[in-house]
């Protein structure tokens, strides 16, 4: 009978936990680098750092120092180099390829950008009816501060005419859009929607409807008195009070002003315009006078295509849906 064996104990040891390595959060590229990344691109294409000198036109310790700045950025070995001569390591190839598709991406954009710039017009006219800088909705000013961001180079020219006058020269090519209420439409043109503006009929402290409670003044009131028309709104302003004709005509707000702060005339302003008059003038029955002009940009239709008249208009209404929500 064979002696019995006694059986080896076993330790068993557990497994040692595998550790991952932690992954690298990727480093922005930023201004800085892209010279760095040049400069390695150039070392590479002319085979090692003394035959880059001449072109990068850097010392050799220059181009090393920022050759090493480059891999610490970046955290890989790039490049074998010294005596035994210049060569990649496999990072240094992947790191080279990944360069030229950056580099070549930012060569596209600057053709793209440079080829915006030369559509660019060098100028921009746009035309407004009087009045609006006292309008709390008006964008214009928000539009110009974002326009001169966009297109700093442009030549931004403002004039002011009234409505029917603006639609003529952006039809005629003189004015590239316009802001304002048209009350007559021409046919051609885009009008694009911005605001309203309310008017009422004003009268002056010195006017003998000033005192007169709105209770007692209705239409056959008005007509005893002088009425004003604006030459642009054709009849408008008459037919409302059904009269043949008016007593004066204007062809702007600051005109109309004038004559119904003498105290002989009644008038149309708009509500924003005639709050600085407060004192000296009074709206005549709101409930039953006053309306609402809607304010647009008019433009030719091909103003989609006429990249400043575009980037203006939609500085328009993106200031204007802005201060709607105000």
């Amino acid at each position: 009978m064979s002696p019995k064996r006694d059986t080896p104990s076993r330790t068993i040891i557990p497994a040692a936990p595998v550790r991952r390595g932690k992954s690298r959060t990727a480093t922005p590229v930023e201004s800085s680098d892209i010279r760095l990344i040049r400069i390695f691109l150039r070392v590479v294409e002319a085979g090692g750092l003394s035959a880059a000198q001449s072109e990068l036109n850097l010392a050799l310790s220059s181009i090393s120092e920022k050759i090493s700045a480059l891999e610490a950025r970046y955290g890989l070995k790039l490049c074998k180099r010294g005596r035994s001569g210049f060569s990649l390591t496999p990072a240094g190839e992947d790191f080279y390829k990944e360069a030229q598709r950056l580099l070549g991406t930012l060569d596209q954009f600057s053709n793209r950008v440079s080829t915006l710039s030369s559509q660019m017009p060098r100028s921009l006219t746009v035309g407004l009816v009087d009045t609006m800088i006292s309008d709390p909705l008006c964008p214009v000013s928000a539009a110009v501060a974002q326009f001169a961001d966009i297109a700093p180079s442009v030549h931004l020219e403002i004039i002011t005419l009234s409505p029917g006058e603006l639609l003529r020269e952006v039809i005629g090519q003189k004015v590239d859009l316009a802001v304002g209420s048209f009350p007559r439409a021409a046919m051609g043109l885009d009008y694009l929607g911005l605001h309203d503006e309310r008017h009422n009929i004003y009268c002056a402290t010195d006017h003998p409807l000033f005192t007169v409670p709105d209770a007692e003044i209705g239409i056959d009131t008005i007509r005893e008195h002088r009425i004003i028309a604006r030459s642009y709104w054709a009849s408008r302003d008459i037919q409302v009070f059904a009269i043949s004709s008016p007593h004066a005509t204007v062809s702007n707000m600051e005109a109309e002003a004038h004559l119904i702060l003498s105290g002989a005339y009644l008038g149309y302003l708009p509500d924003h315009f005639a709050a600085q008059f407060a004192d000296r003038l009074r709206p005549i029955r709101p409930d039953l006078f006053s309306y609402v002009a809607k304010f647009q940009v008019a433009a030719r239709q091909d103003w989609k295509s006429r990249h400043a008249t575009r980037a203006f208009i939609e500085a328009l209404q993106q200031a204007s849906a802005i201060m709607r929500r105000r």
